[in-house]
């Protein structure tokens, strides 16, 4: 396993004040990519790399695979202890109502072996009713969300320590106000679905340090090749031509970007070149040699003004 450590955020909520590292690997699956195995595989190249940090939930079908991984890579030796990794999972809408949360929970517990995560989280601020459907969800499946009794039951399984830390993702600055209201464990994290340099979320981003939450942007580079994706970011020749200037790929600049802004990463990657670039972000976070100049800064933020694409 790599010797240098990933820069770490404390998450002021959490239990005994735990830290975060600030890149995760996504293992949310495309409908026609990742089996359970190549999941598996990518976790363990990734744990060799010095990822830290993985990012699942229920509904990407990819607990149990992680669960596996984690378990091999201890009897490998390639980490000593449970110990050393963060895991994020997250309730999804078919359980997103108070007397479903902590059930939930131990279900995603028993897929990935484990006794506890690091981050538990609401996935969407939305219900559905309880069942198998299939995706996309027909409207008359949607009822309403009881944010304030779902909330106080994350804060017990914070409480009972099966998650150390809580949070929720694709939550707007509207939906935290209401969280922020009642909620006596604040949120520790706010995952959310579309920030890079494409679309910048100023102020959700404004908003949540204000409050002392850390933001987790999932789609760093735009989830290019993804059903939901965009190929913005990828194939910018505003962020070509910076990276040319860096002697840096654009992933590199974009994540540069992202951490410039306080804001952690989950991206999502089982090529081992790519998850390769992405870790090389440890050092060039670190590193003076590589920031962003204002006039960099002011094409960015030209840039980044374009539309919302998918969801948040």
């Amino acid at each position: 396993m790599s010797l240098t450590k990933i820069p770490q955020v404390m998450l002021k909520s959490s239990s005994n004040q735990c830290s975060m590292p600030v890149i995760a690997l996504g293992t949310a699956a495309d409908t026609n990519e990742s089996s359970a195995e190549t999941t598996k595989v990518a976790v363990i190249e990734a744990i060799k790399l010095g990822y830290t940090h993985f990012d699942t939930a229920s509904f990407y079908g990819s607990e149990e695979a992680l669960g596996e991984a984690i378990a091999e890579a201890l009897q490998l030796g390639l980490i000593k202890s449970r110990e050393e990794l963060f895991i994020t999972s997250k309730l999804w809408l078919t359980d997103n109502f108070p007397h479903l949360v902590l059930p939930a929970l131990h279900k995603s517990l028993q897929r990935l072996k484990l006794e506890y995560l690091d981050l538990y989280l609401i996935h969407w601020p939305i219900s559905v009713k309880p069942g198998d459907w299939e995706t996309p969800y027909s409207e008359e499946l949607i009822t309403t969300f009881d944010l304030k009794g779902v909330w106080k039951a994350m804060e017990e399984c914070q409480k009972l320590g099966l998650a150390k830390s809580i949070g929720v993702s694709n939550f707007t600055c509207k939906k935290l106000e209401d969280l922020l209201s009642f909620a006596t464990i604040p949120p520790s994290v706010n995952q959310v679905v579309e920030m890079n340099p494409a679309w910048h979320q100023k102020k959700l981003r404004e908003f949540c340090e204000a409050k002392g939450i850390i933001i987790t942007a999932f789609s760093p580079l735009g989830a290019k090749g993804a059903s939901w994706g965009t190929n913005e970011v990828m194939d910018s020749e505003i962020l070509k031509e910076i990276a040319q200037a860096h002697g840096r790929t654009i992933a590199q600049v974009s994540l540069r970007w992202l951490y410039e802004q306080g804001v952690t990463i989950a991206a999502k990657s089982y090529n081992k070149e790519r998850m390769k670039q992405e870790m090389t972000m440890k050092r060039l976070i670190k590193s003076s040699r590589f920031v962003l100049t204002t006039d960099q800064w002011c094409s960015l933020i030209t840039f980044g003004m374009g539309k919302l694409r998918f969801h948040v």
